[in-house]
């Protein structure tokens, strides 16, 4: 019967996460088709040793979980499991302390893998022997037919996130995963030899994002607006395959469609969202717990199936039909370290299934396991991760507290809109095969900001001022109406790429090759406002790309690894045409911003260490110095900016006075303005500055202190290896110029009055990394800058320059208002009368 092989995969999943179930019980119930299992309590400690994260699991438990079988129909209709309602909360680790009692310890964690795989072993072989009266090459052809075609219904998921003060809440309200044919629709398919892809989608609907504080009982007093409200979205994924025997993917593609992005951010958000951003970047720099320097504890490869039935590999079928548990570990080595980058990399055999089991733990005929030499490590995957969103928005609101008329009523939060960011057509595209090739790519299509109502008491853009024309103080790049569809180019979501045309896609796996597709120019041609490329190669010393698993840890590679291991990173961003204007409004909502994110008392997660000098660091032996010589690891930053120009108008109202010494770390005034309406002054008299080109180059050492400890110790290092112990910054800017220039009620500027023509200049620094090592060679510089400026010149008539005077005293005032009133007379004569010039060279 087929129910000897389905039933124990169903069960062992089942069992494996939930707490206090009978398996006889879930047994029977699968063999009836249906299965109702409500108020379940999931094994945090599994979840836990499974995952590796750096949180910790404080509940979780699934409402109500059903299981469908179609028995009769399993090579045609699919498997559903549904889940209604589960919620999760988890907080960060406090250390590597409770990291371990949050796992258990070492020993615990060895007994207990031990206990699973002795259980492991005494059910294989009651579930290793298949019925006679079905052909085992069916059997396991149905069973995968049947594994490919899982629906998967999550039903009102809930993840919550704590920490201080903060609670980062998930809500989606409908998530489904299944299979699709060649189109993209719903079906019932299976990988043959003529098409060896499998497709699946995910579909997201009504994700809501909340960002709340607590106090100190933590309980929310105000519920703050969603960060994300209602959120729909889709994911196709897509899978090749090199054979029909293959359990692993060669190729995998996860790309997700967000057609509107509404994101909504309060004052009292700003500073909680910020501390979110930067727990993402610390733990990704393995700043946090013990990622940076490795498990010492023996890791167990649990990673196997985090996401449940996605590509349909996740349950390993012999030839002989042999069932392999989830349950059977691959324990790595004791001496093995893991870097996050490495333990990211391990979810990639997690999402598509592994086969690794079976070189560890194969059943015998007499019930007893053996122990086998490990598999040769399977080729890494070519993994394509991807997200579009065709428009989103960022809102920045303000908000007070404001009680009901009744002197028992509570009080509510009221939030006002202040500014807001547009933006069309983004992309975020990764690329990477194992740890040796990683390339990102970050690009979109047109931007734009505006102002919204008033500020701290100033009513500039009320529906009754009638100032839309000057709302957008920014503008870059196109939109989607000339630009086209350009951002998807190559997604699953083109009906132009290869996948969707029945053609297998080619990947740029070559650096050389990578650089010479993926152009500026290129990244223009699609995008048009801004193109960032971030590439990361590792390559042996003999040119070969490492395979995962060859390559030593790239979070602590000493001196002598520097010749057998050449990397490379190079970033490269451009950003388009640009138009910016630095007017009251603008500026005094940004700096609103800046000043409630500095608003918290949030301690850092890392704190920068102190240089301190190894006394004890042997001089490098003579292969060490020439391999140093031959090639050192640098991190190349290349920054482009093309035609932009940038606006400053006298400040029609200034209330720096407010802001600035709560960004320069006072305390705010505790007086509050009366609020006014601003009354505009046109034509508004302004300076402009237009740059045709500027770039910005910077290189930097990619493992300066362990660099600058080698060569600090060589007597006499040649100008080469001092070269590289130096961080370089290069600057040019081509076709720089300013004038005057004034803005009209019609949001119109006047012709530019010239005051600076076009000129070009550089400017060169470089600064030595970690000085301390060479604090007895005086002879070394610390800091060196070299200034070019070929000619300049300076024009401007006593009108303009009283102008240009105005102008600066409206925004370096801070103990009023209002601005200076500019006389009408002197605005007429600026830009009606050529002056004197006055050269500077």
């Amino acid at each position: 019967m087929l129910e000897s092989y389905v039933t124990p995969i169903l069960m062992s999943y089942v069992n494996r996460y939930i707490k206090n179930l009978k398996p006889s019980d879930l047994q029977l119930s699968l063999w009836g088709g249906d299965v109702v299992l409500s108020k379940l309590e999931l094994k945090l400690d599994v979840l836990e040793q499974e995952l590796k994260l750096p949180f910790t699991f404080l509940s979780g438990h699934i409402h109500e979980l059903r299981i469908h079988v179609p028995w009769t129909k399993l090579g045609s209709e699919p498997v559903v499991i549904t889940i209604n309602t589960m919620e999760c909360i988890l907080k960060l680790k406090d250390g590597v302390q409770d990291d371990h009692e949050s796992c258990g310890s070492s020993s615990t964690n060895r007994s207990t893998t031990e206990s699973a795989k002795t259980a492991v072993k005494s059910r294989r072989i009651q579930q290793a022997t298949p019925d006679s009266d079905l052909p085992p090459g069916y059997v396991q052809s149905l069973i995968w037919r049947v594994i490919n075609n899982v629906n998967i219904v999550i039903n009102n998921l809930i993840l919550k996130y704590v920490e201080d003060d903060i609670v980062l809440s998930v809500n989606i309200t409908s998530a489904e995963c299944y299979t699709v044919d060649e189109f993209w629709d719903r079906a019932f398919m299976d990988i043959s030899a003529t098409d060896l892809v499998l497709r699946k989608v995910i579909n997201f609907s009504d994700c809501t994002v909340c960002l709340d504080k607590r106090n100190a009982s933590g309980k929310i007093e105000f519920y703050q607006d969603p960060l994300l409200y209602k959120c729909s979205f889709r994911t196709r994924l897509h899978f090749t395959y090199d054979n029909l025997n293959s359990k692993m993917p060669s190729i995998i593609k996860i790309h997700t469609l967000v057609e509107s992005l509404k994101l909504s951010i309060t004052d009292q958000q700003l500073p909680m969202f910020i501390r979110i951003m930067q727990l993402g970047i610390s733990l990704y720099y393995g700043e946090i717990g013990n990622f940076k320097d490795g498990e010492n504890e023996d890791l167990v490869c649990h990673t196997k199936d985090v996401l449940g039935n996605i590509s349909g590999s996740e349950v390993e079928i012999g030839n002989d039909m042999q069932y392999i548990s989830p349950e059977s570990y691959v324990q790595q080595d004791d001496d093995q370290q893991q870097g996050w980058v490495s333990w990211a990399w391990s979810f990639v055999p997690a999402i598509v299934g592994n086969d690794d089991d079976e070189g560890d733990f194969l059943g015998t005929d007499d019930g007893t396991t053996m122990n086998q030499h490990k598999l040769p490590a399977l080729k890494d995957p070519i993994v394509s991760v991807g997200f579009y969103c065709t428009k989103a928005t960022i809102t920045f609101k303000l908000t007070e507290m404001q009680t009901e008329s009744s002197y028992y009523s509570p009080q509510k939060v009221k939030s006002k809109e202040i500014l807001c960011w547009e933006q069309e057509g983004t992309t975020v595209e990764v690329l990477m095969s194992g740890e040796s090739f990683f390339d990102c790519q970050i690009g979109f299509v047109g931007c734009q900001a505006l102002c919204l109502k008033g500020i701290m008491g100033i009513k500039d853009f009320e529906e009754n001022m009638n100032r839309n024309d000057a709302a957008y103080f920014f503008n870059c790049g196109e939109n989607l109406s000339t630009k086209g569809m350009t951002y998807l180019t190559n997604s699953l979501f083109d009906y132009r790429s290869p996948e969707n045309n029945g053609i297998h896609a080619e990947f740029m796996l070559d650096a050389a090759a990578h650089k010479e597709m993926y152009t500026e120019i290129a990244g223009m041609q699609r995008f048009g406002a801004f193109y960032m490329d971030y590439l990361y190669t590792m390559e042996s010393s003999s040119g070969k790309v490492l395979v995962s698993g060859s390559q030593p840890d790239v979070t602590s590679v000493k001196t002598e690894d520097f010749g057998n291991v050449h990397e490379m990173s190079t970033k490269s961003l451009i950003v388009g045409p640009l138009s910016l204007r630095f007017d009251s409004s603008a500026v005094h909502r940004i700096m609103k911003m800046i000043v409630c994110a500095l608003e918290h008392e949030y301690e850092p997660y890392s704190k920068s260490k102190q240089d301190s000098v190894d006394g004890t660091k042997a001089v490098p032996s003579p292969e060490e110095v020439a391999a140093l010589e031959e090639y050192i690891p640098t991190r190349i930053t290349n920054f482009t900016i093309l035609k932009c120009t940038v606006t400053i108008p006298i400040a029609e109202f200034n209330l720096l006075g407010h802001l600035l010494p709560v960004i320069m770390g006072q305390k705010s005034s505790s007086s509050f303005l009366n609020t006014t309406n601003l009354q505009p002054l046109r034509p508004l008299p302004c300076i402009q500055i237009l740059v045709d080109k500027m770039v910005l180059e910077h290189s930097v050492p990619m493992y300066a202190e362990q660099l600058v400890q080698t060569v600090s110790s060589l007597s006499q290092p040649s100008d080469n290896l001092l070269h590289y112990c130096y961080s370089h910054c290069y600057l040019k800017i081509f076709g720089f110029q300013a004038g005057l220039s004034s803005l009209d009620i019609n949001g119109s500027y006047s012709s530019p009055v010239a005051v600076v023509p076009p000129f070009s200049t550089a400017v060169y620094g470089k600064m030595l990394k970690c000085p301390n090592y060479w604090s007895k060679r005086s002879h070394v510089a610390v800091e060196e800058c070299i200034f070019e400026l070929p000619n300049l010149t300076i024009q401007a008539t006593r009108a303009q320059t009283f102008l240009m005077q105005a102008i600066w005293q409206s925004w370096a005032y801070t103990g009023n208002i209002s601005s200076p009133v500019v006389n009408e007379a002197l605005v007429n004569e600026v830009f009606q009368s050529s002056g004197l010039i006055l050269c500077l060279k």
